[in-house]
């Protein structure tokens, strides 16, 4: 039978994923040692709490109808854990969003605010999943490079001002994939009054708020007086609960932008499964308890990658959270070609830099889900790599 995709998948280009896993599979078959930071797929399982409600819940024969989107329990849990942890109130009822995932979540959010030709203020680098929802809903990214003179924050005031005129939308991601940035409270501010005087919606993608590994946790940008006004956070319970392949995740913030997005999702799904939901609403009730636990183990992850690859002569991005570390390798090669040259050497898999933007070009992006052993074998295995290379 011959067809033709739609002209609108040109705008996806395929994934590198499968083919670092093709050639992590092909270094292991030699019998190599293969450790793979790649993935942002947290390691640890779920805490146990949440997977006998994940369980208990399965088990009813009354589960396994539809749940129409965000069940009443799990949209309190969201306002209640927003209280505890940052102090923001949250009507659960119209400020609460349940979504598929993050990903999810991000992709469908240009479609509901954003018209073609309309422009989108994004990073460089960034999250792959923000350009493929830019690029599905027909708007135009205009990228804001993430400078070390900056503190790999975006320079607003370099944005030109018929940009910022015929923008709709501005997504943060802070701390950030693949740049581990932190937010404080006086950049939210500035972001705030920018979003106010050009009427820019914001997005403040916070997926990484409970990893953080010195001093208080990152800020949330919802606490920032007026925030609400013009934006919303999404988060996840895929990396603070290590419920990754659940695929659950929530909007909170302005009512009306929930109320769009509301709207949006009713034509395209029917919502979560309920006991997934059930066992989210677990996890937000033990937060505290449980990213605790969970921070320390990546706390000394994080500190064993940095202090390793600064031995090894690598230039890291200075970080204090995040899931990631986004490192300089000192090797004259490309990073697309170092990544694979890395697995055939080292059996070391690692994300190039590129695939999240042109400013990630010689970078990598290295993800923290092995254990501190692993993470020590992948450091004494990269240095046979730098006497080779060298």
């Amino acid at each position: 039978m011959n067809f033709t995709p739609s002209k609108k998948m040109s705008i996806f280009p395929p994934t590198i994923f499968g083919e670092l896993k093709a050639a992590a599979a092909a270094k292991k078959a030699t019998g190599a040692n293969v450790i793979d930071l790649s993935l942002g797929s947290p390691d640890l399982p779920p805490d146990e709490r949440v997977r006998q409600a994940l369980s208990e819940q399965s088990a009813l024969a009354s589960s396994y109808g539809y749940t129409l989107g965000g069940t009443k329990r799990f949209h309190e849990a969201v306002a209640n854990y927003y209280k505890r942890r940052t102090g923001v109130i949250i009507d659960p009822e119209t400020e609460v969003l349940q979504t598929m995932g993050s990903q999810e979540g991000l992709v469908h959010l240009p479609l509901a605010f954003c018209d073609e030709g309309d422009y989108v203020l994004t990073t460089n680098p960034a999250y792959v999943a923000y350009d493929a929802g830019i690029k599905l809903a027909g708007a135009v990214p205009y990228y804001m490079p993430l400078l070390a003179e900056n503190d790999f924050l975006p320079d607003l005031n370099e944005i030109p001002e018929e940009i910022a005129r015929k923008a709709k939308l501005l997504i943060l991601n802070l701390p950030g994939n693949p740049v581990p940035a932190m937010p404080n409270e006086e950049f939210f501010k500035e972001v705030v009054a920018f979003a106010k005087k050009h009427e820019i919606i914001v997005l403040h993608d916070a997926a990484y708020s409970e990893y953080y590994f010195t001093g208080d946790r990152p800020a949330s940008f919802l606490t920032v007086p007026g925030a609400k006004e013009v934006g919303m956070e999404i988060n996840s319970l895929s990396k603070s609960f290590s419920l990754a392949g659940a695929r659950i995740a929530y909007f909170v913030g302005n009512a009306e932008m929930i109320k769009v997005l509301r709207e949006l999702k009713s034509n395209l799904d029917y919502g979560t499964f309920g006991p997934i939901q059930e066992a989210a609403a677990v996890a937000l009730d033990h937060g505290e308890e449980i990213t605790d636990r969970l921070r320390a183990e990546f706390s000394k992850r994080h500190h064993t990658l940095m202090e390793g690859l600064a031995k090894l002569g690598w230039e890291t991005t200075p970080s204090a959270g995040g899931m990631f570390v986004w490192a300089k390798y000192p090797f004259d090669m490309d990073d697309i070609q170092f990544v694979f040259e890395a697995i055939k050497q080292t059996g070391v898999v690692m994300v190039p830099g590129s695939i999240f933007g042109t400013a990630g070009e010689g970078y990598v992006r290295i993800a923290l889900v092995q254990k501190v052993e692993l993470i020590e074998q992948a450091i004494e295995q990269l240095a046979k790599m730098a006497a080779v290379e060298a």
